[in-house]
């Protein structure tokens, strides 16, 4: 029974990864663009200037550039390391990418390879990574409850590059969440046991308890989608509630709940 119930939170959890994902996405599914011979960016073979001209358009994105620049404050080799494979990248293909793609792709790297670490931080950075993660889903049901689906398991779109090139404020912060929480767990380290089968039973009394159906719950934890598959006004709401549902659970299991889910998106 426990281990059913663990496998039935790697899928809960999985929903919360898959609002993480939706940026990440952008760095897997880039739309380069070859640039015109004339252009700063295009007329470049060298490296040196390549770089520069990626960290000009990158300083030209307040948004984003105080990502980057927090990256490299905590992280210099890992915000090296991407920006030097940007730049031999742009001067060997000569195609530009968007700066979204540059903080998705920056996102992606340090998430794979330092990702695990926020699951140690203190409880306030991870419940941030969360808070961001719902503000994010809250404005895309806003404009297009079919994207908030998407958004919600990781299948995002091009509507979602759309979306995150007019909504750069909130998805920096986003960004900049999960990185606070990386700096957070690799300095605490904190240690916490998985979930319990306790804590699952409060996460659904609690869903219930906000209104969601058993068809709503089971297509949460234990990704059971009825068929025919709940209508997307329907399961975006679920959505939403399912993450405004955790932030209300008691301590410890709110944030081992949390912990795992940010262990999935290391490895997702």
């Amino acid at each position: 029974m426990y281990l059913e119930k663990i496998l039935a939170l790697l899928a809960a959890a999985l929903v919360a990864v898959g609002a993480g994902i939706g940026l990440t996405w952008l760095a897997l599914n880039p739309a380069p663009r070859m640039a015109d011979a004339g252009s700063g960016i295009a007329a470049t073979a060298d490296k040196g200037s390549a770089r520069q001209q990626i960290e000009t358009l990158i300083a030209s994105t307040p948004d984003y550039a105080r990502y980057f620049a927090r990256l490299r404050e905590t992280f210099t080799a890992d915000y090296e390391a991407a920006i030097n494979d940007f730049a031999t990248r742009l001067a060997q293909t000569k195609e530009e990418q968007s700066v979204d793609y540059y903080l998705s792709e920056a996102v992606r790297r340090i998430r794979t390879s330092r990702g695990a670490l926020a699951a140690k931080a203190e409880p306030e950075p991870i419940a941030r990574v969360f808070e961001k993660q719902l503000e994010v889903l809250q404005a895309v049901a806003r404009e297009d409850k079919r994207m908030c689906v998407a958004f919600l398991y990781g299948a995002t779109n091009l509507d979602f590059q759309r979306f995150a090139a007019s909504r750069r404020q909130i998805v920096s912060d986003m960004a900049l969440a999960g990185l606070e929480a990386i700096v957070s767990g690799q300095a605490k380290k904190i240690e916490r046991t998985a979930p319990t089968e306790a804590d699952f039973r409060l996460l659904e009394t609690a869903l219930a308890a906000r209104g969601l159906s058993k068809v709503e719950i089971d297509a949460l934890l234990d990704g059971k989608m009825p068929t025919p598959p709940l209508e997307d006004a329907r399961m975006c709401g679920a959505g939403q509630a399912y993450f405004e549902v955790l932030k209300t659970l008691p301590e410890p299991a709110r944030t081992k709940v949390y912990g795992l889910a940010l262990e999935l998106m290391a490895r997702s």
